[in-house]
């Protein structure tokens, strides 16, 4: 396993500037992996930023930020296509950083919830299915993995559980189509954290490591003797990121509902959850 961050705990959105800032700095508080944000697809200079996380000895994974203008199960086509665009944008970015995975909730925009009946549910997902298979043949091609999150009910009503994910990876059946599973967002919905990953399997390609509140992981209430018995059970060896967020960013606080300082500094909430977490996975 490597194990890092996102660069959203500390600024919003990310540049190609602040990448050199925070690479070294991120390595510096024990990270081996750095994940980038594409909140602002014309910030960064993707071949600059390559050279930069090589130069300090860390992977890279590629973080799609779904707004309300992408969403590919939307009524409007016009939001549908650009949110293939987008994603296709992460695709070739990730490609071009030296990295695999694009993350996050590929489906809808990160806040949409909406009343479905089963027979409206069943068809958007007929149309997630459709546009995800287009979308992992163009992964595929570019040596990049799409990775599906369920988030928690308040932030979508469409997929929430990994069992969802599930059923739309299997029918999208394609390798560069698999599952992002994140912590903070399971202890909202799964009954069992470690039932959830051994369901998902080999189908789990990246993980956020995040603690109930969004903290530093170990200082909450996350079940984490057992996550990491069943991340060893399925023989989980991708990344382990730490995703949280700073109050001093306005718009990213908003948001993500966060109101108030989650550590006493972020530098020490990156810190110390990584160490928690290497020593946790040990």
């Amino acid at each position: 396993m490597k194990f890092g961050v996102n660069s959203w705990i500390w600024v919003s959105p990310l540049t190609t500037e602040e990448i050199a800032k925070l690479a070294p700095h991120a390595a510096r508080l024990g990270a081996e992996w750095f994940e980038v944000p594409l909140e602002d697809t014309t910030a960064i200079d993707y071949r600059r930023a390559a050279d930069i996380l090589k130069d300090n000895g860390l992977g890279v994974s590629v973080c799609a930020a779904m707004g309300a203008d992408r969403d590919l199960i939307h009524p409007d086509a016009a939001i549908r296509k650009s949110g293939m665009d987008y994603l296709k944008h992460c695709i070739e970015a990730v490609h071009t950083l030296g990295g695999t995975n694009v993350a996050g909730p590929l489906y809808s925009a990160v806040g949409r919830v909406w009343q479905m009946t089963a027979d409206e549910r069943a068809r958007d997902t007929d149309l997630l299915v459709e546009n995800l298979r287009e979308l992992a043949r163009y992964a595929g091609d570019h040596g990049a993995v799409l990775c599906i999150e369920p988030l928690n009910r308040f932030e979508t009503s469409f997929i929430n559980l990994a069992a969802q994910a599930i059923e739309v990876v299997d029918r999208v059946d394609h390798p560069a189509c698999q599952i992002m599973l994140d912590t903070f967002h399971m202890n909202v919905e799964e009954r069992k954290l470690g039932e959830a990953i051994r369901a998902v399997g080999p189908r789990l390609k990246h993980f956020h490591a995040c603690e109930n509140d969004r903290g530093a992981p170990g200082s909450g209430h996350v079940p984490w003797d057992d996550v990491a018995a069943a991340l060893k059970a399925v023989g989980y060896d991708g990344p382990v990121v730490i995703e949280s967020f700073t109050a001093a960013v306005k718009s990213i606080a908003r948001a993500a509902a966060i109101w108030r300082p989650l550590a006493p500094t972020q530098d020490a909430l990156a810190s110390e959850g990584l160490a928690f977490l290497k020593q946790l996975m040990a």
